[in-house]
């Protein structure tokens, strides 16, 4: 009996061994990129980029901040050294599988966006706010608590962390708060609602048309007729629904964290996988499909354009002046998860959808595209995924199956890891944008009720 417990526990020790150092590069690369977005784009106070990483195991990584050469390294116990470089106009990219070398001496053409002052010209272009009175429908005290409840630490074992709110009804910015150490000038990481950022991109594209997004996919390695993943369409892949054997597990080192951490080209490595269902049968959340489609994007811009394309089409055409897409060390944009701005940029991003793609005078996406993203997809049984955007229809538009079941059936949202959200309801004529660090479970931070709330103070 003795020698049976000792047996297990050898085993139960080695494979505990074995799956931290798997984890091991992965923690430490998630560390070095973090820090130096948080640094070089965001520029975070040290108590906030502690925050950031205050989790286990991450809390034991050691970073060194070069100032110098715009560097972040991390290692875990002296193990696993990584490191993240910061480059103007790309953000910071994790060195994996490519020298430092070869990737400092890429060349691109980047986009800069200007440095102007946004104070002095008006919203949504700017941040000059109209001296209109506060619409009289609107119960201003009801919302403004709504708001400040966000705020407020109920649990001192489940920090939800807010750090931004900002509300437009209408088009307008009438209420906005921000967590100590956090202002309108602060950007925010999306994480996931990146994804939402390529929907526009795409949409872009087919209204140029210049792709289409219900023929086979313009993927190299799927271009063989023979190849089973050559019947994957675009529209797949903004609907989840590509079929490709792709993991998406965060705590485990798995095809995301691989690709996130670990890869040089993601978009590559995520068009490697092998089929494991027939497309559009089944639905299944997949970062690699965004990264696929960013790297898709690229393609069919060229390499002149591609790096300069989201500003020059999409977010000087917003006012998003704030914004930063970043690249992995192959130049492609990781679509799936990293790009800043700030919460009144996010916000307005929100609202080109709640306009039905009308922005500033001018259709930047077309309606029908607005339309068909937030459409149901065929397999998504449970009113989950339009493309690239979440959807709150409820099976069979039950709203006991919503996510959300104090918000209206309309509501579609742009969704981010640790509780980030723009939520856009186009029957209440709002946008609601949350910036968070909540880690909680499935990063509720009390959004149903939140929205509930928001919504009510509106009297129409």
């Amino acid at each position: 009996m003795k020698g049976i417990v000792l047996f297990v526990t050898v085993v139960l020790l080695a494979y505990g061994i074995h799956y931290f150092w798997v984890l091991l590069p992965i923690v430490s690369g998630y560390g070095a990129k973090h820090i130096c977005s948080s640094v070089f784009i965001a520029d975070f106070s040290e108590k906030h980029r502690r925050e950031d990483v205050d989790t286990f195991p991450m809390k034991y990584a050691t970073f060194n901040i070069n100032y110098t050469d715009l560097s972040v390294s991390s290692s875990m116990l002296g193990f696993a050294p990584t490191k993240a470089i910061y480059r103007n106009g790309l953000g910071a990219t994790l060195i994996n599988e490519l020298t430092e070398e070869e990737v400092r001496n890429q060349k691109f053409n980047v986009e800069i966006m200007s440095d102007i002052n946004q104070d002095k010209i008006p919203w949504p272009m700017g941040d000059q706010m109209n001296d209109e009175v506060f619409p009289s429908h609107i119960n201003k005290i009801q919302l403004e608590d709504a708001i400040n409840d966000l705020f407020i630490e109920k649990d001192p074992a489940n920090l939800i962390r807010t750090r931004a709110v900002v509300v437009l009804y209408d088009g307008r910015l009438i209420s906005e708060k921000y967590a100590s150490g956090f202002s309108k000038k602060s950007k925010f990481l999306g994480w996931s609602m990146t994804k939402s950022i390529i929907n526009a991109l795409i949409g872009i594209l087919v209204k140029d048309k210049k792709l289409n997004i219900d023929e086979s996919a313009p993927v190299p390695e799927w271009n063989n007729s023979n190849d089973p993943r050559h019947s994957i369409t675009i529209r797949h892949l903004l609907q989840q629904q590509s079929g490709l054997d792709f993991k998406e597990d965060y705590y485990a080192k798995s095809d995301v964290t691989e690709m996130l951490f670990l890869r040089s080209d993601m978009g590559a490595f995520a068009a490697s996988h092998p089929l494991k269902s027939k497309p559009g049968t089944q639905c299944y959340y997949s970062s690699g499909s965004t990264n696929i489609l960013s790297r898709l994007i690229r393609h069919t811009v060229g390499e002149n354009e591609y790096h300069s394309f989201p500003y020059r089409r999409l977010f000087s055409k917003l006012g998003m002046n704030s914004f930063v897409m970043e690249v992995d060390p192959s130049g492609t944009f990781v679509g799936s998860s990293y790009s800043w701005g700030t919460a009144r940029d996010w916000a307005r991003f929100g609202l080109l959808y709640l306009n039905n793609g009308y922005y500033n005078n001018e259709q930047i996406l077309t309606e029908e595209w607005i339309k068909q993203s937030v459409t149901l997809g065929g397999v998504t049984q449970y009113g989950q995924h339009g493309l690239h955007f979440w959807l709150n229809t409820g099976a069979n538009n039950d709203s006991h199956t919503r996510k959300f079941p104090n918000a209206p059936a309309d509501m579609f949202c742009a969704s981010g890891f640790n509780g980030q959200n723009i939520f856009i309801i186009p029957s209440k004529k709002l946008v609601i944008v949350r910036f968070g660090l909540t880690r909680t479970p499935e990063e509720e931070y009390g959004a149903n009720q939140f929205l509930k709330n928001v919504i009510s103070s509106i009297n129409l």
